[in-house]
């Protein structure tokens, strides 16, 4: 409900569970966190028409065992007060059995303000280890783990972007080890790595290892650099409309037929029925890899505070142009920004942005499942 120079939010309950806050910039939000609460029954819409301080809200799954719902605003808000009442008895409201009511009440600050409180806390109970993930469905593997294959960009011949005596190649290597660790002890994940050395390996064999290696998911590891300006923060490609098209011509006409699409032997079939078979391919392989961008931006702002102001991006890199690979390319900052270079470097840094994609994926994988069951019914 909106109040003068400011908003309380008052959230009804099945029951009370672990909960909290905190605030996040660029842009501005107020995230809040619960253990094992079901949202599926939200009506956003119907929110946003009756207050005028969020632009957007969104709640959902954001690791297994905790969910979270996030309010954006159109200008800076502190929180002034949050309590949690719980009733001894339950009570039947509007054909909903409500037994605690959250209650948070915010007001307008200064961007000054707002950007000193922003940032997720330590929580001991909240950073405790993800529990183990539960396996996709309809995943075909015996062990029903996800296969993640970690693209480190550049290598051997193709150092890529270099600052400060930095070097993308090597500092990518480094964050796919790191990463690939993560995913391992989280459980629920097999890793492949397209290098394991500072070697220079084509791009198109990029793609070609994340197939053989029956990938559910293709993540590209990169860290810019610019001539100008002073971009700093993560953002994450997925590839552009435009050249999706262009893309499949492409891969048409140069790939080996047999290695275009995983399971589908097209050595036969002319290019005609290639493009068609890509085309079926990518229209259900697209608003997955849209969700899978999207959960990543949130885990890596989630873990590190940092991201691009605008960090959902689209190009054609030709590491994205699997058409039944889900795949995105991660620039994890500026090598041209002193500020993401002291990030990058830190290992503190990386093992929270590490943390921030394992938990964005256990999300996706949820999620996706999710999407699998609805479609099969």
């Amino acid at each position: 409900m909106d109040r003068w120079r400011g908003a309380a939010i008052e959230i009804p309950m099945t029951r009370a569970v672990p909960w909290r806050f905190f605030t996040l910039d660029n842009p501005k939000r107020l995230v809040v966190d619960f253990s094992e609460l079901d949202w599926q029954g939200i009506d956003v819409p119907s929110l946003l028409t009756k207050v005028e301080w969020f632009t957007d809200i969104r709640a959902g799954l954001f690791r297994p065992g905790w969910t979270r719902i996030v309010f954006e605003m159109k200008g800076p808000m502190q929180v002034m007060s949050a309590g949690l009442k719980t009733q001894d008895r339950a009570v039947s409201v509007s054909q909903r059995v409500e037994s605690a009511r959250l209650r948070i009440e915010l007001t307008a600050t200064s961007e000054a303000e707002f950007a000193a409180a922003a940032g997720a806390p330590k929580d001991a109970l909240f950073d405790l280890p993800a529990r183990p993930m539960p396996s996709p469905k309809g995943r075909e593997q015996e062990n029903g783990n996800v296969t993640v294959v970690l693209d480190p960009g550049h290598g051997g011949i193709d150092p890529g972007a270099e600052r400060g005596g930095v070097v993308e190649a090597h500092l990518m290597m480094s964050f796919a080890r790191e990463l690939k660790e993560e995913l391992l002890r989280a459980g629920g994940f097999d890793v492949v790595l397209t290098r394991d050395e500072d070697k220079f390996v084509p791009l198109e064999e990029r793609v070609t290892i994340a197939r053989r290696a029956g990938a559910d998911v293709f993540l590209s590891l990169h860290a810019d650099a610019l001539a100008q300006g002073r971009a700093t923060g993560a953002s994450v490609y997925t590839l552009s409309d435009e050249a999706s098209d262009e893309a499949s011509r492409k891969l048409a006409e140069r790939h080996d037929r047999g290695d275009i699409l995983a399971g589908v032997d097209l050595s036969q079939q002319d290019d005609a029925v290639a493009l068609v078979l890509m085309d079926l391919a990518r229209a259900d392989t697209a608003p997955r890899t849209d969700a899978l961008a999207d959960s990543i931006v949130e885990g890596i702002h989630s873990a590190t505070g940092s991201t691009y102001k605008t960090p959902r991006l689209q190009a054609g890199f030709s590491v994205l142009k699997a058409a039944d690979i889900p795949s995105v390319l991660i620039e994890l900052g500026f090598l041209s920004s002193e500020r993401d270079r002291k990030r990058l470097t830190s290992r503190a840094w990386r093992a929270d942005a590490a943390r921030g994609i394992r938990e964005a994926l256990q999300y996706w994988v949820m999620e996706d499942a999710g999407r699998v069951e609805l479609l099969r019914q």
